[in-house]
């Protein structure tokens, strides 16, 4: 990475919003097993394959470059003091050595914020466990990445045999400073060929790109920020019948009579999951079976999201149940959606998100899940015109606005307004897709990749799924002052998984006569 690379305005809001009680790094709790009779050093040898592969993922040797006066978003360069050392250390793991202790040290150390003077990204392993197996933490800053994107980083540390593949590095093409007079006349030929192309959003929105200085002196930020703005102007003007049928989507929907049941679901009721967070986390983990959980969606006539929704709700009521805190009116789950296109593995943020009624007030597991179903193919239908508008909303740039974002963020969590505002969701899940076939590191065989989310403020519970092999693997994760223990949550959910196999389970009848 030897140019410079500005984040996009979705990228530097996870850099704004973060605080000290708010760290906005994402991560996961990876279980590997080592072969039998392993004589050599894993953490050794993992850290010298991560250190062979680094060109395959540049931004992890990207640090952050501020604005002069922080008066626009900072940018990725090069860091030329990178020193993987600073990256990926040897955790200690106390008796009993097991991985429930693991968990406890992971919720501590992923409510540590990351060092803005480095790269954002950091691997702790732990040997030593039962079993022979390994234990791997690692976080990176959601600045850098999104879930899409960090499925893809699979390929820079796994392999799909024991033997680690050799990993070739691409030839350096060395490339010169841009001179003013070369800036200059790309800026002419840009004018030109702006006026010789019609308003055409299928062609200017993705021809257009103005010349950037790509320097970091106050001046060259200026004119940076100008090229942006005239650039942004004419997408913005090509993508205008788009944005204009999307906008006149969402009035239609909501002036239709039999839409206001579905806006009305979306409204989340306050509950004591929705308060401001403290700057500690519990976290836990757990698994169930993929093929079990597809059996499931097929036999309920829904998808296997919506069967995450429901062990997510199921547990949720569960909790709430026994603290006499479960409100009347469904909760509702705030539900990530990914815009990636297939096969790209862009180091940035691209998604989007819909808030969808989880059926909390709802006791039977049948009912409920059909009832998630359908609340599903409504909230789906509602979010679905937003989409369009994302990809025009996402790099918005204004002068000043990283100050004035981070004061603004800074307060909201100082003043504890997520305590007294009206939830917009009541708690977060998320499903990522990942590997089917059996991964290695270093020679160690993964077992499970449980994800470690982001907990904020009113938003204390995020419940995100990483698929692989037969399994998904739950990560629970909290803000310690609101769940205090998780574990109990997360051994809930196999008796959730249990109790609605067996509402859709044919009858025992059936069965026999089947056979």
């Amino acid at each position: 990475m030897a140019d410079t690379r500005k984040l996009s305005s979705m990228d530097a809001s996870f850099l704004y919003l973060e605080t000290p009680e708010m760290p906005m790094h994402v991560g996961s709790m990876a279980i590997f097993r080592l072969p039998e009779k392993y004589k050599g050093d894993f953490f050794e040898d993992f850290k010298a394959m991560i250190a062979s592969r680094l060109h395959i993922a540049p931004i992890l040797k990207a640090r952050l470059e501020k604005a002069p006066l922080d008066i626009d978003h900072p940018s990725w360069v090069e860091d030329d003091q990178f020193d993987i050392d600073r990256h990926i250390f040897r955790g200690s793991l106390p008796a009993p050595h097991d991985r429930a202790t693991l968990e406890r040290i992971v919720g501590w150390m992923h409510a540590k914020l990351l060092n803005r003077a480095r790269p954002l990204w950091e691997f702790y392993v732990f040997e030593g466990m039962k079993d022979n197996e390994i234990g791997l933490y690692s976080k990176m800053h959601h600045a850098c990445i999104d879930g899409g994107a960090g499925a893809a980083l699979t390929s820079m540390i796994y392999d799909v045999t024991p033997v680690p593949r050799k990993v070739h590095k691409p030839v350096a093409q060395a490339k010169g400073a841009r001179e003013p007079r070369d800036i200059a006349a790309n800026l002419i030929d840009s004018y030109q060929q702006l006026w010789r192309q019609p308003l055409d959003g299928a062609t200017t929105s993705k021809s257009i790109e103005l010349p950037r200085s790509g320097k970091s002196d106050l001046a060259s930020i200026l004119f940076d920020n100008a090229m942006l703005q005239i650039e942004s102007a004419v997408k913005f003007a090509g993508s205008i019948p788009t944005m204009l049928k999307s906008v006149s989507d969402v009035v239609g929907k909501i002036s239709d009579p039999k839409s206001r049941d579905s806006i009305a679901s979306m409204v989340s009721p306050p509950t004591i999951l929705n308060k401001a967070i403290s700057s500690e986390r519990s976290f836990a983990g757990t698994s169930i079976s993929l093929s079990r959980a597809k059996a499931l969606a097929r036999q309920s006539g829904g998808k296997l999201n919506d069967v995450v929704l429901a062990l997510s709700s199921g547990v949720v009521r569960r909790y709430l149940l026994e603290r006499g805190a479960l409100p009347a009116k469904s909760m509702t789950a705030a539900v990530p959606i990914s815009l990636r296109e297939e096969g790209n593995t862009e180091a940035n943020n691209q998604v989007f998100g819909m808030i969808c009624a989880i059926a909390t007030n709802v006791e039977d597991p049948k009912g409920r899940l059909e009832a998630i179903i359908a609340q599903s193919v409504k909230s789906k239908e509602m979010s679905h015109p937003l989409r369009a508008l994302m990809p025009q909303v996402s790099n918005i740039s204004m002068l000043g606005a990283p100050i004035l974002v981070q004061i603004l963020a800074l307060l909201y969590s100082r003043s504890n307004l997520s305590d007294v505002l009206p939830p917009s969701a009541n708690i977060t899940v998320s499903n990522v897709p990942g590997p089917r076939q059996t991964l290695y590191a270093a020679g160690a065989e993964l077992l499970h990749i449980f994800p470690v989310s982001i907990s904020a403020h009113g938003l204390a519970l995020n419940i995100t799924v990483q698929s692989y092999r037969d399994q998904l693997d739950f990560g629970f994760i909290a803000g310690a002052n609101i769940i205090p223990n998780v574990q109990v949550l997360c051994d809930m959910l196999p008796r959730e998984f249990e109790a609605l196999e067996a509402a859709f389970a044919p009858p025992k009848s059936m069965t026999s006569a089947a056979e």
